[in-house]
């Protein structure tokens, strides 16, 4: 923020340096994932996904110039190949495809796996660098994420379909999935979790984003989500 003195604040700098503030005051705060660190140039590499005028991290991204300041903490995210796993599934869309790519890079090349990432079309596909056995699987859902019908995103969204109806593999799966929490959440996760029968320590899922919401409102869905699910328990 350019209205808070961020010199003055209390050291080492983390969100608690911020408590005295002003609630206005306080640092609007997004997670992303770092696609790459580069300690000899003091460089990392964040991907953003822009969808326009919306949200506060993308417009942000969209605009910023060499030498604007942003602070940053963490790392955060506890996932990691494991080694005993006989194959893997990743499943994304936008915003959790620099996690899987990153997931992907993290693997030994002797890796066996599946991967669907959900992007608007053809034009939006990258290159990723996977084990030779680990088969990449673009799901086109026919425009942005945000601005598709509700044919096409949510219970509907076609990165569902494609993990739900692919050929599942004998032996161990590691689990990662993260995407729209509509699709993940109510969707994919009791898929995983519940038909497929994968252990809670084997799948790492979660819903980054939700359609219609901003992050504030998002985690607070996420937060009635989980007592919701405490109580059931």
């Amino acid at each position: 923020r350019s209205d808070v003195d961020v010199d003055s604040l209390p050291r080492p700098l983390t969100m608690d340096s911020f408590a005295g503030l002003a609630s206005e005051h306080r640092p609007t705060v997004r997670t992303y994932t770092v696609r790459r660190a580069d300690p000899q140039a003091r460089e990392i590499t964040v991907d953003f996904v822009a969808h326009g005028e919306h949200g506060v991290a993308g417009p942000w991204a969209s605009s910023a110039q060499p030498g604007d300041t942003v602070h940053l903490m963490g790392p955060g995210g506890a996932y990691a190949p494991d080694p005993a796993a006989d194959w893997h599934l990743f499943a994304a869309d936008e915003a959790g495809l620099p996690a899987v790519s990153a997931a992907l890079e993290a693997l030994p090349p002797d890796a066996i796996g599946k991967v669907f990432i959900e992007i608007a079309g053809p034009e939006d596909e990258i290159a990723l660098r996977a084990p030779e056995s680990v088969a990449v699987n673009w799901v086109y859902r026919g425009g942005r994420a945000d601005l598709v019908g509700e044919d096409r995103a949510g219970d509907n969204a076609p990165l569902i379909e494609a993990v739900t109806t692919a050929h599942w593999l004998p032996g161990q799966v590691q689990v990662f999935i993260h995407g729209e929490a509509q699709a993940v959440m109510h969707n994919l996760r009791p898929y995983i979790r519940q038909e497929r029968g994968v252990p809670a320590q084997w799948a790492s899922i979660s819903g980054y984003w939700r359609r219609g919401r901003t992050e504030e409102t998002f985690r607070q869905w996420k937060r009635e989500l989980a007592a919701a699910e405490a109580g059931e328990g």
